[in-house]
């Protein structure tokens, strides 16, 4: 150390070492600055208060085992000192920490710390194989993009994970490409590798039991969104330009939502679905994610059936929806409103703007609930009726609830959906619904997921059980979070929708 450590900094610097390595949450909290402007940061991103820090430290296990190979300290002025501490984790290599040091009344304490750690050969919450690339691509209109695919669709010479390791390591190796797949490559999009999924695709979350929560680089110390979530990730933090994922009920929606990117669900059926895992097929849709509205216009451009371009010029919004909205999210959505459809004319010559309320039938989203769960009981019942343990908590207690469904039940939600198709589509008609993507940012880490669970069903089941092809496009809120607008069409008219959010595909 070149500078003379001020009195008592050490001895706080190595009383915080020590309740790094015990995870002494209590200790750790009162050595960081209790103010709203304390910062910690790492690659993940910036943490911004003692609360959000607090919150982080305790959802995540404890911190890494390690040693302290050097310690330099560096007096800025009587009260504040910078120490910068080089690391020696035990998975091998080095890294650092940054602290900025503060005199208070209680001591010292951090009030600013950056933590650097060598990065892993792959990480793993968000890769199941990756390659520089995977698959080699022809040529064509998509040549230099890459794609992140989420581990439900078959790579030839790969296994389909499924996001559980009980299932990967027997499934047998994919001989073909799924269609969709074949279709990116053909159009010389490279796989740049296999993504994470929540386990069988079936949960909104993006927190594998397995295999970690892929990062959120947009919201640091926040879900990431499921259950396209390792795409999701990979496109946010630039490992790959396009996310090809799956919405069931969200799966495409609420992770672009949550991180700040374009989301695709297309109208039912209109991308074939073959080479992909099933988990309830009258809901499965093939879709995809990237971070620029252009893009997400030119893989629809691949993937989408040819169609003859009608613009959507009329435009309504549901209050009913829109109160499911936290306060910050409609703010952000009603300012996109004001900015978007009305003030660019979004709806084109002619079109119109309205409210419209809307008398939902308040059993739908059980009626979405019942009928999916049935499906995925029939599609991996089979495998699971022994294995339920392999499955983290959550997803484990769907299947459960699902294996519950007798035959009769699940008749009369098949039933019920398929008037519920008709009703949703009398509703949209040949227009654009402008509804939250999800009702809240994305959750902390940690935090009960239940109520924004039944929440975000609420407004995910629209398209759902309408069939109907769905655009999320990334909005902020005015925290700087990531938040997201779904536009949802008329069916079929997946390309007329991706040409209202990005322009018409020129040539």
């Amino acid at each position: 150390m070149s500078d003379d450590a001020p009195e008592g900094l050490l001895e706080a610097f190595w009383a915080y070492e020590k309740a790094l390595m015990s995870d002494d949450l209590e200790t750790l909290d009162a050595l960081f600055a209790d103010r709203p402007d304390t910062l910690r940061g790492d690659a993940a991103g910036l943490l911004v208060g003692h609360e959000t820090i607090s919150r982080f430290r305790g959802s995540r296990g404890g911190a890494p085992r390690r040693t302290i190979a050097e310690v330099h300290v560096r007096v800025v002025d009587p009260t504040h000192a910078l120490v910068v501490a080089v690391t020696a984790p035990e998975r091998g290599g080095r890294g650092q920490q940054t602290q900025l040091w503060e005199r208070t009344e209680v001591g010292w304490q951090v009030t600013a710390a950056h933590v650097a750690v060598p990065a892993p050969a792959v990480d793993t919450r968000v890769w199941r194989a990756v390659g520089d690339p995977l698959v080699r691509p022809g040529s064509g209109p998509l040549s230099g993009e890459s794609v992140a695919v989420k581990d439900l669709f078959a790579v030839a010479g790969q296994p389909v994970g499924a996001g559980n390791p009980t299932w990967a390591a027997h499934a047998p190796v994919e001989s073909s490409h799924a269609w969709a797949v074949h279709a990116l490559l053909g159009a010389g999009a490279s796989v740049r590798g296999i993504a994470r999924t929540d386990e069988f695709a079936y949960s909104l979350a993006g927190t594998n039991a397995h295999f970690g929560t892929p990062p959120n680089p947009r919201a640091p110390g926040r879900i990431s969104g499921g259950s396209s979530s390792g795409s999701a990730s990979a496109v946010a933090l630039g490992h790959a330009t396009v996310g090809l994922g799956t919405d069931t009920g969200g799966s495409i929606r609420v992770p672009a939502a949550y991180q700040g990117l374009y989301g695709m669900r297309p109208t039912h059926g209109s991308v074939p679905t073959a080479g992909l895992m099933p988990l309830a097929p009258s809901f499965d849709t093939v879709g995809w994610m990237t971070r620029d509205a252009s893009l997400l216009r030119r893989v629809g451009a691949v993937l989408l059936p040819n169609a003859a371009p009608r613009p959507l010029r009329d435009v309504v919004v549901v209050p009913e929806l829109m109160a499911l909205a936290s306060p910050d999210v409609r703010v952000a959505i009603e300012t996109f409103l004001e900015d978007g459809p009305r003030g660019a004319g979004w709806g084109g010559d002619g079109g119109t703007l309205v409210e419209e309320s809307w008398d939902l039938p308040a059993e739908w989203p059980e009626v979405f609930r019942v009928h999916q769960a049935a499906q995925a009981w029939q599609s991996h019942g089979w495998w699971l009726r022994t294995r339920l343990d392999s499955l983290g908590a959550d997803v484990r207690s769907r299947f459960e609830m699902a294996a519950e469904i007798d035959h009769d039940a699940a008749v009369q939600a098949a039933d019920d959906a398929a008037r519920a198709r008709d009703a949703v589509r009398r509703l949209v008609g040949d227009r654009v619904v402008v509804l939250p993507s999800a009702p809240t940012v994305a959750p902390e880490l940690g935090a009960d997921l239940g109520e924004v669970r039944a929440a975000t069903l609420r407004l995910t089941c629209v398209a759902g059980l309408g069939g109907l092809p769905a655009v999320s496009v990334p909005l902020t809120t005015a925290d700087g979070l990531p938040c997201g607008v779904c536009l949802v069409g008329p069916p079929r008219r997946d390309l007329d929708l991706l040409d209202l959010v990005a322009g018409p595909l020129r040539s």
